[in-house]
C-alpha cells in the first residue's frame, strides 16, 4: 500500500569544480563521469584552456562539473590566464573535487594545488588517481594529505582510476553526500553547456595536439572564421584555421604534401560525426598569428 505521508526524496544538485596539477586526469574523469567526449584528452599538460563543463545526472540529482585548466606557477601571459580561469571557478562553485596523481610524488607544484584546496576544505572531495598504474604510490599521497590537510574526513579521500573507470561511482556518491539541494541547471538529457563553435574549435585543436606532441601543442588555437548552417538537412558549413605563432611553424601543420593537415581534418570530421547529429563540411587552413600567446586581445577571445 502506497503511504501518502512519505516525504519526497531529497535531490541534490551541484556546481562542482575540479583541481589539480597539469595532467592529473581531470579531463579524463569528465569525459567518463559524463560516458560523453566533453574535453580534450592528451598526454600533453595544460590541454585544457577554459573551464569546460560536464554534467551527470542520476537517481541522485545532477552534478555539474567545470574542468579547469592544470594549476601551477607561471608568469607568462597565457598561464596566468589559465590560473584565473582556475581560481574563478572555484570561488563560484559548490563543491571542489581534488584530483591527485598518484603516479608523482607530490612537488611544490602539488603544495600550491593543496593549499588552495584548503579553502574549501568543508565542500571538497578528494580522489586519488591512476590507483591501477605500477607507478601508483598511493601510500606517499595519504602521508602528504596527513600533513597537509590534518583531519580531514577519511570517507572523503577516494581511490580511483579515470581511464579505467574504477571508483568513479564512488567519487560521485561522495560529492553527493555533501552536495547541496539547489534546483538542477541543466536538463536531464544535457550533457554539456557548450555551443558548436567552442566544440568544433576544441575538437580540431586536440586532433591537432596528439598528433603534434611536443612539437607545437601550446603554440596553437583554433578560430572559426565562418560557420553556416547550409539546405534543408540542417548540415554545417565550417571554415576554420589553426593559427600558429611563426611562419616556420605552419610547414610542421600543413606537412609534407599537405599530409598533416590532411590527417588533423579527416580525423576532426570522424569525432564530429561521433558527437553532432548532423553532417559538416570542414575547410581547414594553417595561418600565422604571431607571438599570439602575449597578445591580450587573442588571449581574451579563446579563453573568454
Amino acid at each position: 500500500m502506497e503511504n501518502n505521508n512519505e516525504k519526497p526524496q531529497k535531490i541534490s544538485n551541484a556546481l562542482v569544480a575540479i583541481l589539480g596539477r597539469p595532467s592529473s586526469g581531470k579531463s579524463t574523469f569528465v569525459n567518463t563521469a559524463c560516458q560523453e567526449p566533453v574535453s580534450i584528452v592528451s598526454p600533453v599538460p595544460q590541454t585544457t584552456r577554459n573551464a569546460i563543463r560536464g554534467i551527470v545526472n542520476t537517481s541522485f540529482g545532477q552534478l555539474v562539473f567545470v574542468d579547469t585548466p592544470g594549476y601551477h606557477e607561471s608568469e607568462k601571459k597565457l598561464n596566468l590566464r589559465l590560473k584565473t580561469v582556475t581560481e574563478e571557478q572555484l570561488d563560484g562553485a559548490d563543491l571542489i573535487l581534488y584530483i591527485i596523481d598518484t603516479t608523482r610524488k607530490p612537488s611544490s607544484e602539488e603544495e600550491i594545488n593543496i593549499s588552495l584546496a584548503k579553502k574549501y576544505s568543508e565542500n571538497l572531495v578528494i580522489a586519488l588517481n591512476k590507483i591501477d598504474s605500477k607507478e601508483s604510490k598511493p601510500s606517499v599521497i595519504y602521508k602528504f594529505l596527513e600533513e597537509n590537510l590534518k583531519g580531514f574526513p577519511k570517507e572523503r579521500i577516494l581511490e580511483m582510476s579515470a581511464q579505467k573507470d574504477i571508483g568513479i561511482n564512488e567519487v560521485l556518491k561522495a560529492l553527493y553526500k555533501i552536495a547541496p539541494q539547489n534546483e538542477a541547471l541543466y536538463p536531464d538529457e544535457v550533457y554539456t553547456d557548450q555551443n558548436i563553435e567552442f566544440r568544433i574549435c576544441e575538437i580540431i585543436r586536440g586532433e591537432a595536439i596528439n598528433r603534434l606532441k611536443d612539437e607545437l601543442p601550446h603554440c596553437i588555437y583554433v578560430s572559426v572564421a565562418d560557420l553556416e548552417q547550409r539546405g534543408q538537412n540542417g548540415k554545417y558549413w565550417v571554415r576554420a584555421f589553426l593559427c600558429v605563432e611563426r611562419e616556420s611553424q605552419k610547414g610542421i601543420v600543413i606537412g609534407k604534401g599537405a599530409s598533416m593537415i590532411k590527417e588533423i581534418r579527416q580525423a576532426s570530421l570522424q569525432k564530429m560525426k561521433e558527437i553532432f547529429p548532423f553532417k559538416i563540411d570542414l575547410d581547414l587552413q594553417v595561418k600565422v598569428s604571431k607571438n599570439w600567446r602575449h597578445e591580450d586581445s587573442v588571449i581574451s577571445k579563446i579563453i573568454p
